[in-house]
């Protein structure tokens, strides 16, 4: 776990200057003597002989974390009656830094050598665990650089900046940022730190899992979202060790479904990660650790559609009065696509496990929920464009008690005569049933009527 290198920090200066081996870009110093084609290894993720945490490493990272992080609610969600069991929340977006990560990043730090925290260490990531490394390092004393990709939300880059952390900001996508940080890591004699399958990480994350059976102890299922691995595989220990009978369900994007991958090839493999909502999902291939420990204890793996993702963040938005990023609504999400329906009757635990939506697509996310809901619809109607035709329009929109959120007039692409004019709307509805109410009335008073609703199917 130690080397004999001294620590060197990456900080960030003004840009666009050279000095000796590094060069400044985007405000930050990068090292152009490392070698980024060589492949670095992690000595704590062996896929050769990965290291399988037990139910002592788990109840270790406990006694080691106390005081150190929130132990967080775990209440009886209003949705509960909605779906027919008995819906329990594990608030873990409630962390300070908003994330479970914590968990794992605490316990990390809390291990190593004297010599190696002098020096400390160093991750790649694109948001959490670069936000727990740094709150904790700096609460620890422990100099902690994160790299994260160039994609990486601006709010969660200053907030690394703000805890104390040296933030490099380089590579298109997560995999170019680990070479980067790997390489400088050896460099520098900084201990790698993977956010999803260190083994102290893993065990860090089990934590949540001992709180949960002394919040719930009459629990027969708890959904998890899966990304890396090190979340379900540190619950699954803690859970069935304690309640051998509970279901463990884990739920991926359909845009990042390695985990799936991992169990059916029986290791770690590569899969193609798209644009998700739940971009803390997005992990292309899981750990070899994680996976090791998570096999023989999941019972049931699903994949969650975006739209279902979307509709999870809003409803705990209303419903919950909970700010919840996309992978923290995951687990949500299945309950309301209808994936898990053995569980209907039955006490559920879901892990609420990250709040660090990025605000600036917060509220994209929220009209799209509305919009697979229902409750957001647009159509177009062809109405007369002499005196009136709109205002009747109008008229007949208001008293249905549909809003008018947006309108638009078109009347240059018509096929129809020059004295009609295509009025676009978008509107909010109470539900897809009142929606529905609409495109009937819409299609009895008007000849061409063009009605989209984009509530996913069945």
């Amino acid at each position: 776990m130690t080397t004999e290198n001294d620590y060197d920090s990456v900080n960030g200066h003004a840009s666009s200057k050279m000095n000796g081996n590094t060069r400044e870009e985007n405000g930050v110093e990068l090292d152009d003597e490392l070698d980024l084609t060589e492949v670095v290894p992690d000595p704590y993720c062996d896929e050769t002989s990965p290291y399988i945490v037990n139910f002592n490493d788990v109840s270790a990272a406990a006694y080691k974390i106390k005081g150190g992080v929130e132990k967080t609610p775990c209440s009886l969600s209003q949705m509960s009656k909605q779906y027919d069991m008995q819906i329990y929340f594990k608030k873990d977006f409630l962390q300070y830094t908003g994330s479970f990560k914590e968990r794992g990043a605490r316990y990390l730090l809390s291990q190593l050598s004297q010599s190696q925290a002098k020096r400390g260490v160093i991750a790649a990531s694109a948001g959490n665990h670069a936000l727990a490394l740094a709150y904790h390092g700096r609460l620890l004393q422990v100099p902690v650089t994160v790299v994260m990709p160039l994609s990486a939300p601006m709010m969660k880059v200053e907030s690394c900046r703000q805890q104390g952390a040296s933030v490099v900001v380089t590579g298109m996508d997560f995999g170019e940022a680990k070479r980067y940080a790997m390489a400088l890591g050896k460099k520098r004699g900084l201990m790698y730190v993977n956010g999803y399958d260190h083994p102290h990480i893993v065990a860090g994350q089990g934590t949540m899992g001992l709180e949960i059976i002394e919040q719930v102890p009459h629990m027969d299922a708890c959904i998890i979202p899966v990304g890396g691995g090190g979340l379900i595989a540190g619950l699954a220990i803690a859970l069935k060790t304690l309640k051998p009978g509970v279901q463990i369900i884990g739920v991926e994007s359909e845009r990042s479904t390695g985990f799936q991958a991992a169990l059916a090839a029986g290791h770690p493999v590569r899969t193609h990660v798209g644009q998700t909502l739940a971009d803390g999902l997005a992990v292309p291939i899981v750990g070899c650790n994680s996976l090791a420990t998570a096999q023989g204890h999941i019972d049931k793996m699903v994949t969650v559609r975006e739209s279902y993702i979307a509709l999870a963040i809003l409803r705990l938005i209303e419903q919950e009065k909970a700010v919840v990023e996309g992978a923290g609504a995951a687990g949500l999400a299945a309950i309301i696509e209808g994936l898990v329906p053995e569980l209907k009757g039955k006490t559920v635990v879901v892990a609420l496990c990250g709040g660090n939506i990025d605000t600036t697509a917060l509220g994209r996310v929220i009209e799209r929920g509305l919009a697979a809901e229902g409750r957001l619809v647009r159509f177009g109607v062809t109405v007369s464009d002499r005196p009136g035709g709109i205002a009747e329009l109008t008229k007949r929109i208001a008293e249905l008690g549909v809003s008018i959120k947006d309108i638009l007039h078109e009347r240059a692409w018509l096929q129809t005569d020059v004295f009609s004019v295509m009025v676009r709307c978008v509107v909010e509805t109470r539900d897809i049933g009142h929606a529905r109410l609409l495109e009937r009335e819409m299609r009895k008073h008007y000849s061409h009527v063009e009605f989209s609703l984009d509530v996913p199917a069945a």
